[in-house]
Order: structure tokens, then C-alpha cells, then sequence
């Protein structure tokens, strides 16, 4: 019954052979994995493993050999955020480490999240004894059925020889693909068992090896190049569109080598933004929802649409109708085949690896000459950049949101990984902040998830020690896991926290003002008691400061930036300040609202979106 695929020699690995515990094995394949860091909090039927971390790490000490540090949240949910903001800033695998029953479901929202943005984590829980299980142990929950339809894979191991390859197969799953996450459940026993160490092999998992297989093989065939370029031949206006796909699939080089080539103008999704860098003279900034002005103008105005590592969400094509209407055609290059023709459908398409794909249309293309002139299509695109141009409120005596992001631009340069958790400061990041290449860029996107930027900050200092990392934050997002602010001071991490505090949930505010009659229903926090200076000072915090004059917005920004450590400020913006512009749900780009400082094409009567639509 125990098939597993076949393993090296014994001698390729040094411990191959040697007897140890299942707790021991998991270690093992981890360090076998170049796992750099491990983020987890113990409990009662995960300590075995908890142990093996320790002894791994004592032995290796002993004799100069490298520890995997093993990083203590205040909650699992923050664990998984973690790891999950390692994996996003690195493109490796995150790992988390949690006990059974209420360690494991509180990573549920970070294993949905990771699934959602195609993020590739490895959850190891703890789980009461074999025997045990179903009878409502103490700590028990059914994680294979919790997690089943949240992860992208679920393994329970009941079969003690499996182990060892369960946990290699869970990194191949995590990493391989569309990336996403992998949740162990290793009841407690199987973690005491002990056995042969194989170091080697992988469980059978022969249907998903040859799609890999067929993907990592699968070219594109010069007729469909052929094709691709009559179409952009036909083109006046060609756009490409590229999502997060185009940075999990390590496409970034080839997507911007591709744009340049031809001279193809880009626009990204939220989760695109570093795909091209934002400075570059092609780069359109972000679409969709909270996307700039021009960046939807120039979706509408296209005739060609290239879209390359997305999947035409809701936040993008809220209407799929009447998304990109003035496209003639649309292309989708993917790593999915799912998402061909999901939403939208379109006249040419790849799936496979995205870099290669990339690459044989840019070599295609010098081949056979092609040099379009696109220049009126420039011009037309600086015109709408000119137009209708990123603007605020600039003689406001309120601090604004937008220009304490700009002046924190200034700084960083483009150079610094921003984490945000999600609301209004998060949409600001995106807009204002530049990101000269991917993985700077961390936020949840498809999920939404609040409390996800100073867990996701920690996550991404550990895997970039010397990296300046810039948790833009707000006040109700960061509440929801404030408790690691001592995890921050704990590990002595220089991470950089900034909070825009508008006193409540600014993004539900938003849509009570301008949909349910200013009725602020759950979502006003003026009232409310916390002091976050004096909570971040309670957490060993050096720094600690709160911004509350406009002119002392360009000094205090800079002090913040340059604190060497960790540092937290509290900035009290405009409580009025909006995120603009925005398409609501179920609208088009032409009922764009784009506010009283960015100039719209269009007259726009605001309307309350339909009762089906969502946030």
C-alpha cells in the first residue's frame, strides 16, 4: 500500500539510512529544502516537532553549520501571514509551523489568502493521534476537511512511512504551477514514530507531474506566433495587461524585454504593480477599481489587448461586457488553463510558462522585423497622463494620505518592500508608490485581508535582512493583528511601521458616504481609547511618534525612514480623504468616479451599485 515514488542511493544524501523520529524526518526534509526561516507557535500535538527544531538547530550551532530561525507570532493567523510575506518577497516557499484544533483553523484566512494570490506556503500542523481522531479529542479539528476547500493541496498522513515523501511532495505542490498553498496535517504520533530516513523521494502523483511536464515543454508554435503578430500588425493601439501571474511566473525580465521591443504601453493589476517598473516610460500605473484615470482610459481606448498573467477579475472588469470595449481583439498568455475564457473571451491564447512564451514572441518578432509605429498611440497616452494625472487636495491644512505616501516615496525611491494591510492606505500605496522591480510590492488582493501588512513586514525582513521594509498601514487594519508589534521588537527587525489613522474602517466610510447617506454604521472609531504610541512604546518600540502638523510632514517622514531600527508613526490624516479614483461594482470604466482633483472625460452621476454587487 505505501507506494511511494522512487528515491535516490542511500548515499546521495549523507543521513541517508539512519533511523529517527517522524518529528525528526519533517525537520530534515525542511532543512533538505533550503527552508531559511520558520514561522509557527507550538502547542500540545505539535511539540515533537517543536523539538527536532531545537536539536536541528543545537547540532548545527555545535558545529558552525546553518540554523533555520524559528520566528514566535502572537497569533498563528500571523504566522501564516509571515511565511506568506517571505514567499511573496523571495518567490520561495514560506513555511509555517502550528499545533492541531485552534492553531490550525486560525491559518485558515492565510491559507485562503495565499490560495487566492497564488502564493506558495507549506502549513505543518500538529493533529491529535490517529486513534483519536473523529472522537472530538482535546484540541481536535478536521483540518483536511476545513482546509480541502481552501488550500491547493490538503495531505493528512496516516501512513507513517509516507511522511518523508508527503513532505517533499507538499513543497513540489506549493511551488510548482500556479503556485499556491500546501497544508501537512501530522497527528501526534506519527511525529514519535520512528523509521528508516530515505532522504529521498516524492509520493506518486503521476497526473500532476505530466501536467508540469507537459507545461514546462509546451512552446509556442511559430503559427501561433504568426498569428499573434497579424493581429498586433492590424494594431493601432495595442495595451498590454499583466497581472500577478507575470510576477509569480518570474516573467518580469521578459514582459518588460517584450514591451519595449515593440514599444507595447502596460498596465497592472493590483497584484501586477513591479511587473514593469513603475517609473518606465510604457508603464500606465495600475487599472481597475482604484487604478489611475489614465490607466482605464487607456483600457477603453485600446484596439489590442494583451493580457498576460491575469484573470480579468471583478476588481478589474467589473463589467466584462463593456471591459476593454474598444478592443477589436484580446490575447491571454497563461500559466492556467482555467482561466482562458473564464470571464472574457478572446481571439488568442498560450498556456504555459510565461518567461518562454515571452521570449519566443520577442525573438519571433526581431526575426521577422517588426517594428510598429505606435507613436500616435504615445502621444495619445501622454495626453491622458497630462489630463487626467494622480491629484489631490494640495492646499488642504489637513495632513493628507497621498502626500505623506508621496513624501515617503521620495525616500524610498522605489527601492523599498511595502507591505499595507487593506483599506483606503492600501489603494494610496498603490498609487503614489513607485516599485522599480516585483516582490517589493506586498499586499492581499484577491482576499482582502485586514491585519495582513506587519506580519507580511516580518515576513519580508527576515527574507531580506538589509532591505529597507515599509508597513503602510490603518488604524482598524492594524488593529487586527497589533500584537505582533512585539514580535517586530522581539527579533529586533528595522522594520518601518506608518499607520494613516482616519479614526475608523476609511474604506467602508467611503462607500457609507457615498451609498448609504453618510449613515456610518460599525465602522467610526473616534470614540474610540487606543493609543497606538503608547502601545508601540509597551512593545519596546525606541521610535515612536505621532505626526500631527502638515509642515512636519517632509522632516519626521525622513527621521522615520532613516531610524536605525525598528520604528512606528502614527500620522493623523484628513478623516475626509477618499480613495479616487473608483469604479464601483458591476460599473464601467466610463461611470468611473474620479473626485474633485483628477479630471474625468466623463460626466458621472454617482450610483449606488446593484444589490447582487459586491464590496
Amino acid at each position: 500500500m505505501t507506494e511511494i515514488a522512487p528515491a535516490p542511493s542511500r548515499s546521495a544524501h549523507p543521513l541517508a539510512g539512519q533511523k529517527m523520529s517522524g518529528a525528526r524526518m519533517i525537520m530534515q526534509v525542511l532543512a533538505d529544502e533550503g527552508v531559511e526561516a520558520i514561522f509557527g507557535y507550538s502547542g500540545g500535538a505539535i511539540l515533537p516537532t517543536y523539538d527536532a527544531v531545537f536539536l536541528y538547530n543545537e547540532a548545527q550551532q555545535s558545529h558552525g553549520g546553518r540554523q533555520i530561525p524559528l520566528i514566535v507570532p502572537a497569533n498563528e493567523q500571523g504566522a501564516g501571514f509571515m511565511a506568506a510575506g517571505f514567499a511573496r518577497a523571495t518567490g520561495r516557499v514560506g513555511v509555517c509551523l502550528v499545533t492541531s484544533g485552534p492553531g490550525a483553523t486560525n491559518t485558515v484566512t492565510p491559507v485562503r489568502d495565499c490560495m487566492a494570490d497564488s502564493v506558495p506556503i507549506v502549513v505543518i500542523c500538529g493533529q491529535v493521534a490517529r486513534a483519536s481522531i473523529g472522537t472530538d479529542a482535546f484540541q481536535e479539528a478536521p483540518v483536511t476537511t476545513i482546509m480541502g476547500s481552501v488550500a491547493k493541496h490538503v495531505f493528512l498522513v496516516t501512513e507513517p512511512q509516507r511522511l518523508e515523501a508527503t513532505m517533499r511532495t507538499a513543497f513540489e505542490l506549493a511551488r510548482t504551477g500556479r503556485p499556491g498553498p500546501v497544508v501537512v496535517d501530522v497527528p501526534k504520533d506519527v511525529q514519535n514514530w520512528e523509521g528508516l530516513f530515505e532522504g529521498g523521494g516524492a509520493l506518486p502523483i503521476p497526473g500532476y507531474r505530466r501536467r508540469m511536464q507537459e507545461l514546462a515543454g509546451r512552446e509556442l508554435d511559430p503559427s501561433d506566433a504568426a498569428r499573434f503578430f497579424e493581429m498586433l500588425a492590424e494594431s493601432r493601439r495595442p495595451l498590454i495587461y499583466a497581472g500577478g501571474g507575470a510576477i509569480h511566473g518570474n516573467a518580469s525580465e521578459a514582459l518588460t524585454a517584450f514591451a519595449t521591443t515593440f514599444g507595447i504601453p502596460v498596465v497592472t493589476t493590483l497584484m501586477g504593480i513591479g511587473a514593469i517598473d513603475t517609473t518606465h516610460p510604457l508603464a500606465m500605473r495600475m487599472l481597475g477599481m482604484h487604478g489611475t484615470a489614465f490607466a482605464n482610459y487607456a483600457v477603453d481606448d485600446c484596439d489590442f489587448l494583451i493580457a498576460i498573467g491575469s484573470r480579468f477579475d471583478d476588481r478589474v472588469a467589473g463589467v466584462p461586457a463593456k471591459f476593454a470595449r474598444g478592443a477589436r481583439r484580446i490575447a491571454h498568455l497563461d500559466i492556467d488553463r482555467a482561466e482562458i475564457n473564464k470571464v472574457k473571451r478572446v481571439q488568442w491564447s498560450h498556456v504555459g510558462l510565461l518567461p518562454e512564451a515571452l521570449h519566443a514572441l520577442t525573438e519571433y518578432g526581431l526575426r521577422a522585423g517588426f517594428t510598429p509605429d505606435l507613436a500616435p498611440w504615445h502621444a495619445h497616452l501622454t495626453e491622458l497622463k497630462r489630463r487626467h494625472a494622480m491629484n489631490y487636495d494640495r492646499a488642504s491644512p489637513l495632513i493628507q494620505p497621498y502626500s505623506v505616501i508621496e513624501h515617503i516615496n521620495a525616500v524610498t525611491g522605489g527601492e523599498a518592500i511595502i507591505t499595507t494591510g487593506v483599506g483606503q492606505h492600501q489603494m494610496w500605496a498603490a498609487q503614489y508608490c513607485d516599485f522599480r522591480r516585483p516582490r517589493l510590492w506586498l499586499t492581499s488582493g484577491s482576499m482582502g485581508t485586514m491585519g495582513f501588512g506587519l506580519p507580511a513586514a516580518i515576513g519580508a525582513q527576515l527574507a531580506h535582512p538589509e532591505a529597507l521594509v515599509v508597513d503602510i498601514d490603518g488604524d482598524s487594519s492594524i488593529r487586527m493583528n497589533l500584537g505582533e508589534l512585539e514580535t517586530v521588537t522581539t527579533y529586533d527587525l528595522p522594520i518601518k511601521i506608518v499607520v494613516l489613522n482616519n479614526f475608523g474602517d476609511g474604506m467602508v466610510k467611503q462607500w457609507q458616504k457615498l451609498f448609504f447617506k453618510g449613515r456610518l454604521s460599525a465602522s467610526d472609531r473616534s470614540l474610540h481609547k487606543k493609543d497606538f504610541i503608547r502601545a508601540a512604546q509597551a512593545d519596546g518600540f525606541a521610535y515612536a511618534r505621532r505626526l500631527e502638523h502638515k509642515q512636519d510632514v517632509p522632516r519626521v517622514i525622513e527621521e522615520f525612514l532613516r531610524f536605525d531600527g525598528p520604528a512606528f508613526l502614527e500620522v493623523m490624516i484628513d478623516p475626509d480623504a477618499g480613495v479616487y479614483p473608483m469604479v464601483g461594482p458591476g460599473q464601467s470604466y466610463e461611470e468611473m468616479i474620479t473626485g474633485e482633483f483628477i479630471a474625468s472625460r466623463h460626466k458621472v452621476d454617482i450610483k449606488p451599485p446593484g444589490p447582487s454587487e459586491m464590496f
